[in-house]
């Protein structure tokens, strides 16, 4: 591959496609792609090997908190899972799988970090640009780099003076020996539930830093017995069985936070019921239990999973410190209480820049317009794939596609089949581009802002899900199966077409 406006062609006539990432979204755009008879691919990966989130987060206890017979591709649903929730390098090692069995580690180009694309609308191609200095065209170019991929780290006064190691959990230092020392882990995300109760059973002293406590439900999880992986081995019926029982479930509890009346109350019931009764039996001290208990509605923030936070907190080597941070010392955080707490050591559980989506990716589409510009007041796509202004750009796992019950892969199956049909529109149709239009995306911008001020995850609390003034850019407002059926098939209604220039000519392909 030559290092500057890379393209060739074979005469197949399928348009050219670049991918961003190989984690879920990545691989499985790549098999749709396959599947609707367009081999022209190249995916890009910045590290030297696929599984995205999977691969970058390994802080001890990094599992799902969805059931793995969901948390999978439906057209490789059949893996040997060890446990009813998949751990981080298990995973890791299905992805793998998937690479493997479905050829597309041939189309991975790795250790090829994406800084910048530009659409040159005279050709209809994109110019992708990497760090390393080169350079490659393509018609289409599809991120996948998802929403969980930037750190976000607190701004801390002092925190330049600390002595010691401090790290994000996505950025995990293996090489610190946790045994006997002081520890102080800042936030109470997802990532914080998993990893506190590991630390706890090595260190001398946890300071756990909350902001605001998050409603914690009971997660059931076990390995699975030696009879029942035979069984699911076996029978795959049961596997399929079990798959459609955790979906149903799970549109169930969506039920409690898009605003269903019957069905959302029942819902709310039994989520509420499961949180106080865990809380009651793993927390006996009544003003720790006050700490702990949120004064929003369940949901409004995700949902924790745990069998094993609540219980580690209530440790005697463990204090919830919530009065807040003045200041980050050489040798521990001073909290605005004025005490002092000695740490040879910093966590953040503080989650991702999960409302940046493309931040680190300077993107220019039709007339030199800056994506970033674009979003500076939030993301927004249309259908959360297209956007108006960048033609034949599409994003997997974009704004508004999260979920906040159910499992991201439905969704990015979802959207990776609808960006193969779009792909397989240009090559029919021989059409240069494909964008969505500025009604077609106001209006459906509008339907989310209306249904989303319906939703628990505008009630009042402060999530990832939203912008600094509030404005969901994340979460998908309805059910999965709803988001499914207004995915079923590109509407070309509702994008600008532009024909090849010269409809005999192949389209470009990806080297």
């Amino acid at each position: 591959m030559s290092a500057t406006g890379t393209q060739a062609t074979d005469g197949g006539g399928s348009p050219s496609v670049v991918i961003i990432g190989t984690g879920f979204g990545g691989l499985g755009m790549g098999y749709e792609l396959k599947r609707a008879g367009i081999e022209s691919f190249t995916i890009l990966e910045k590290a030297s090997d696929v599984g995205g989130v999977w691969r970058e987060n390994t802080y001890p206890g990094a599992a799902c908190d969805v059931p793995s017979h969901l948390y999978s591709f439906s057209f490789e649903p059949h893996y040997p899972w060890s446990c009813r929730y998949g751990k981080q390098a298990e995973i890791l090692d299905y992805l793998r799988h998937v690479a493997r069995k479905y050829d597309l580690q041939r189309h991975i180009r790795f250790g090829c970090e994406v800084t910048a694309a530009e659409y040159d609308e005279a050709r209809g191609l994109w110019r992708i640009r990497l760090r390393s200095g080169e350079t490659l065209e393509a018609n289409i170019l599809v991120s996948a780099v998802g929403q969980l991929h930037q750190p976000q780290l607190p701004l801390l006064k002092g925190l330049e003076n600390f002595r010691g190691p401090a790290f994000h959990s996505a950025r995990w230092d293996h090489g610190f020996d946790f045994r006997n020392k002081r520890v102080a882990v800042i936030g109470t995300g997802p990532s914080a539930v998993q990893l506190v109760p590991e630390l706890a059973k090595e260190v001398a002293q946890l300071d756990l830093y909350q902001r605001t406590p998050g409603w914690c439900v009971p997660k059931l999880d076990r390995p699975y017995g030696r009879w029942e992986r035979k069984l699911l081995d076996r029978v795959p019926l049961l596997h399929d069985l079990d798959r459609t029982r955790i979906f149903w479930t799970f549109e169930f509890l969506n039920s409690a936070l898009i605003g269903k009346a019957v069905r959302g109350a029942l819902a709310k019931a039994a989520l509420r019921l499961s949180s106080a009764v865990l809380m009651r039996l793993q927390v006996r001290d009544r003003a720790l239990r006050t700490k702990l208990t949120p004064d929003y509605p369940m949901g409004c923030k995700r949902t924790l999973l745990s069998n094993d936070w609540l219980r580690t907190l209530a440790l005697p080597r463990v204090e919830v410190v919530t009065g807040g941070i003045a200041e980050v010392t050489a040798d521990g955080i001073l909290g605005e209480d004025g005490r002092l707490r000695p740490a040879d050591a910093i966590v953040y559980g503080t989650g991702f820049a999960s409302t940046e989506f493309l931040g680190s990716i300077e993107v220019k589409g039709r007339g030199g317009r800056s994506l970033r510009q674009s979003w500076a007041g939030g993301a927004e796509a249309y259908m959360g794939m297209a956007v108006h202004g960048f033609p034949n750009l599409f994003v997997v796992y974009g704004p508004n596609t999260n979920l906040g019950a159910g499992s991201i892969i439905y969704m990015l199956e979802r959207q990776a089949r609808y960006i193969a049909k779009a792909a397989a529109l240009l090559r029919d149709r021989r059409l240069q581009s494909l964008e969505a239009s500025a009604q077609a995306q106001s209006e459906y911008v509008e339907m989310l802002q209306r249904r989303s001020s319906q939703t628990v995850f505008e009630a009042g609390c402060h999530s990832w899900y939203l912008t600094a003034d509030g404005r969901n850019t994340n979460n998908w407002i309805g059910y999965m199966v709803e988001y499914s059926r207004l995915a079923r098939q590109p509407n070309l209604a509702h994008y600008h077409q532009v024909p090849a220039a010269d409809a005999s000519a192949p389209l470009a392909r990806a080297a």
